[in-house]
Formats: C-alpha cells, structure tokens, sequence
C-alpha cells in the first residue's frame, strides 16, 4: 500500500479499556521480521494493538514491514527510501531519475561516504509525511529511530521505544576491531549514535523493553530516569507451543544470530560446540541466520572441521521456525548483550530447555540459572560448553527447565501485556500534550526549563524544515574511503 492510501477507519465501539480507540502512527526505518528484533516488535504490537480495538497505521521503509493479516484497522503505508542496502546489489549507486528530492541527496552522500543514513533520512521523510497529514493520528509511536526529523512538532504527540542504545553494539565491535582500520571503519558507521543520542535527551516519554536497558539508555544516552518506562515483550504464545508430534533431534542446539557481529556471540558458541562434540559427537548446530563467508565466526567453523556440524537456515516461515525450534534438545541464546532476547522467550514458550548467558537483559527473561534456564557468563565458550554437554545428557533437566520456561514466559511475558501497557503510556503522553495546550489557551503556561519532561522544542513551521546543522552533518559525513564493506552488510541487509 503506498503513503496515498486509504486507511480502515477506526473502531466504532470502546477500546478494550473502556476508552476511545487511538489512531496510531506506528514507525519503523527497518520493518522486515526476519531481519531482527525491531521488525518483529512492530508485527507483534500492530496486531496486538489492533486486537484492543486501536487503529493502527504502521509507517515504514524498506525492507517494508510484514503485519498480520485479517485485523480491522491495521495497516501498512510504505514510505519508501533508496534502498541502499538492498539484495543483490547492497552500497548501489542510484540511477539519476530515482532521486526526488535533498533527503535522497542526503541519503546517498552518507552512505559514499561510510555512514549510516538510514536513522536521519527516514526521520525526515516521516516528519513531512505525518505534518501533511495533521489531525489523522491521535499518538505517533517511533520504534527507535530516533532522527532529528522527528523533534518539534509533527501532529501528535511522540512516544518513542528503544530497545537498547545502540552504542552498546559500537562499543562491542570496537572492542572487536583487529587493527586501526576496522575501528576507524566501525567509528564511521555508528556515527549516527551521536544524533541518536542527541535526539534522545530531548524526548518526552521513551519505553523501553527491560530494567537492563532502561539503566544502559540512562547511562550511554543520558535520557533522564523519569522519562523512560519499561514495558516487557514478549512471545507469541500461540504460536510459539509444545507440539509433542515433532520429533526431537538428537544432539540438536538452535540458536538465532541476525548478523554476524559481536554482539551475538555466535563465535563462542562455535567454539564451545567444537568441545562438545568431543564427548558428543552426534552434537549440532543449527543457525536461524545468514551463513557468513567470511570474519571469526567462519573462521572458527573452518579451524574446528564444523563445516558439517554447523547449518544456517534462512528465509524459513514462521511454522517452519517454530517446528525447528521444537525439534531441538537445547536453544541456546550466546549473546554477550541484549536489550531484552525474543529467541529466548520464543524458544522458552515451546517448552524447548535454554542455555543463555547473563549478557544484558537475558536473565530479566530467561530466570535463575537451575529453575527455568541454565545460565552462564557471556563471551566464555568454555561455560557454554559444559552448559551444553550437561543439558544434552540430562533428559529429566531438559523436562524441567522446559516446563518451567513456558511457565514463566506465560506469566510475564505475552505481547498481549506488552500492547496493554503500551496503550497506557500512549494515553498519558496525549494527557500531557493536552494539557498543555489548555495551558497556553489560558495563558497560563510557565516558562519551560532543562529539567521539563514535557517540552520539547519546535523546530520551523515550514514541513520540510530540519533541525541539522552543519555540526549535525558531520555524525554522519566523513571520508569517502568505504573500507570493510563485507562487514557491514550484515548490519544493513538481510
């Protein structure tokens, strides 16, 4: 459906709270599900939020957003960007007839010159899109964005969702770097975190998806404490079952890896299932991801002999995913950090035993070490391994670490709670906002300060007017040497 479309109109009744459907713009720069978390939020939410009776307009670019069909009042509107990143021809060079306008211009020149554009050039194709469209939105949800377009006023007010700050995944590929070269290519590429956190200081109700992370936006992005609130996702619970009719592969650990960066940890995994083929032999891998063709993970696939102890799947549907899920004897999530872990949730509701590190926010989801999960410290392939080895020889461990997980996942962790919650934070950030408007109708508004968590400044009239500034250029302008280009893709593509 493309930006012009009509839209399904609100319910006609209550929402399931009792109060008004909300019309809700519902962001995402990056919407695909089966390339990371961010895609998956947005097709969770939109449809839980339909279910509540809202009106949900999800507004998106490439790769578009996938959404549940056959929901009232949910629907996708593409605002489409370069695509830049796409396959098979990612770090293209546009045709001159597809520019249309400076932001295409903007869009092209960050990526010549190794930055990452798609933050700021989405925010400001959405901050034109949504000013045209004034009065049609009750509430604008962004899912992490966070790009100067969206400052100021843009026809309703902004609750915005950070996952986690991205400059976690920075500091981890830094850390990483081998040479001076990959750190200044990775220094490059993250640029945009500086607008990022720019952006973030100044927004007025941020959610996020776990304690872990509420702490780290307070710390790497100095959002003050009482303008972030935590609300948990989740699994899908109906999907994401026991089935005792799949066959359970013996030897069989699952794990989920988006890309092949750091952050995920797979590299320790490889390693550590090298030492448990040592005493079970019948062990293997199997990654929900891109096969890497080159960087430590297939490096230590080729120095261990894994080749044929290792499989990616991917492009698989959503019942392929859980029926392999459930053909497992371990799920295991490596990470050294996540914001929250939705294949950890996932694979706990199937009832299908964890083996996860105490990186970030996993332990929020996973539990204590021993009663829902079997816990161990991130980046140690050595503590995954012995993890591994025991959970595979245990029967009655498995039985019980896999009940338990579904049962702690029901409890907490349903993206029905997440849409409820969310709602709620939506409904507050419109009180605010209408309070003061009624403020400055009375003339009775005080001067906004620093510390007001309510107030966000305008940026000009005009809806093309962008709040960048030639320092601003420079998060994500640098020099057009564009080393390291393998690396990247994982980040940008899928």
């Amino acid at each position: 459906m493309t930006a012009e479309a009509s839209q399904a109109g609100p319910s006609a009744g209550p929402a399931s709270d009792g109060l008004r459907p909300l019309r809700i713009a519902l962001l995402t720069y990056k919407g695909n599900p089966f390339c990371g978390g961010q895609g998956v939020y947005v097709r969770h939410l939109s449809r839980e939020l339909a279910r509540l009776g809202h009106r949900v307009e999800v507004i998106g670019a490439q790769p578009y957003a996938v959404l549940d069909e056959g929901y009232d009042g949910l629907s996708l509107t593409e605002l489409p960007s370069l695509d830049l990143y796409r396959q098979p021809d990612p770090f293209r060079t546009p045709g001159r007839d597809e520019y249309r306008d400076w932001i295409d211009a903007l869009e092209v020149g960050t990526m010549w010159t190794g930055g990452f554009p798609e933050p700021l050039t989405f925010s400001l194709r959405a901050r034109r899109h949504l000013r045209a469209r004034r009065g049609d939105f009750d509430v604008v949800h962004d899912n992490q964005t966070l790009g100067y377009g969206l400052l100021g006023d843009i026809g309703a007010p902004l609750v915005t969702t950070i996952h986690h700050p991205i400059t976690v995944d920075r500091r981890l590929e830094l850390d990483a770097a081998e040479n001076w070269q990959r750190r200044y290519s990775v220094r490059r590429w993250y640029a945009f975190t500086r607008m990022q956190k720019r952006v973030a200081r100044r927004l007025p109700s941020v959610l996020t998806v776990s304690g872990t992370s509420r702490q780290e936006i307070i710390d790497d992005l100095g959002v003050r404490q009482d303008r972030i609130h935590v609300v948990h996702i989740g699994a899908d619970a109906d999907l994401f079952s026991p089935d005792p009719s799949v066959a359970v592969v013996p030897g069989r650990i699952v794990t989920t890896s988006s890309a092949d960066v750091p952050l995920k940890g797979l590299v320790f995994l490889v390693e550590a299932l090298a030492k448990v083929r040592a005493e079970q032999p019948d062990a293997h891998l199997v990654v929900v991801g891109k096969r890497p063709g080159e960087g430590p993970v297939a490096q230590a696939m080729e120095r261990y002999g894994l080749e044929g102890a290792v499989e990616f799947v991917k492009g698989i549907s959503d019942a392929e995913l859980v029926d392999l899920v459930r053909s497992a004897q371990v799920a295991c999530v490596p990470s050294l950090y996540e914001g929250f872990s939705l294949p950890a949730a996932e694979a706990m509701a199937t009832g299908t035993p964890l083996v996860a590190t105490t990186g970030g926010a996993i332990p929020e989801v996973a539990g204590r070490d021993g009663e829902t999960c079997l816990a161990v410290p991130p980046g140690e392939s050595g503590a995954l391994a012995a993890a591994l080895t025991r959970l595979l020889g245990d029967p009655e461990l498995r039985a019980r670490l896999g009940a338990a997980g579904r049962e702690r996942v029901l409890r907490h962790f349903t993206w029905a709670r997440a849409a409820e919650g969310t709602v709620a934070h939506y409904r507050e950030a419109m009180a605010r906002t209408a309070g003061r408007d009624t403020g400055a109708a009375g003339r009775a508004v005080r001067r906004p300060g620093p510390a007001d968590p309510a107030v966000v400044p305008d940026t000009p009239a005009d809806a093309d007017a962008v709040p960048v500034t030639a320092a601003d250029a420079s998060d994500t302008a640098h020099t057009p040497d564009i080393p390291d280009r393998s690396d990247r893709e994982s980040r940008a593509t899928c």
